[in-house]
């Protein structure tokens, strides 16, 4: 299987494709879609609506993954991430791939066996799975790829709950 994780965001949209083979996993291409500050909104939302569907028409992930909005103190952060959040899960809509969203939480117990790992365990989870020499730059990406990671773990086990009913 090959999943699309997605950590949203109007300044960076990190985006990771990771490739489940048997009990590894395999870095498939990674990176963050980058937008100047002082470009109009629905220029910026255009640019990353662009580039994400370039990348699926490229890349024909089967599946995908969001990170799911949480409540900020910062409205104006939570309203930039949740309109980059809603055009990402339109472009993954419109290519008919199937999306689930999942919690900082779910994401770092799926990768780092702990809920509250901070982003360097995180990111050296990344590596470490993925038997990189370095961690992936910048963090949004190395975010989308555990993201990604997070899918391909809870569809493992999903996959074995059905095979046991």
């Amino acid at each position: 299987m090959i999943a699309l994780g997605i950590d949203p965001g109007t300044a960076l949209c990190g985006y990771g494709i990771v490739r489940a083979v048997d009990d590894n996993y395999e870095l498939v291409t990674y990176g963050a879609i980058a937008t100047p500050a002082k470009t109009p909104l629905e220029t910026r939302l255009l640019k990353i609506y662009a580039e994400l569907t370039a990348l699926l028409r490229a890349y024909k992930p089967e599946q995908a993954a969001v990170e799911k909005l949480f409540f900020s103190r910062n409205t104006t952060t939570a309203l930039s991430v949740g309109h980059a959040r809603g055009v990402a899960m339109l472009a993954i809509a419109q290519a008919k791939i199937p999306i689930v969203e999942y919690t900082p939480n779910e994401i770092k117990q799926a990768v780092a066996g702990y809920g509250g790992a901070d982003k360097y365990q995180m990111q050296q989870m990344v590596r470490v799975l993925l038997r990189l020499d370095d961690v992936p730059k910048p963090d949004d990406a190395a975010d989308a790829i555990a993201i990604a990671i997070c899918h391909l773990q809870s569809a493992r086990l999903r996959e074995l709950i059905d095979s046991q009913s």
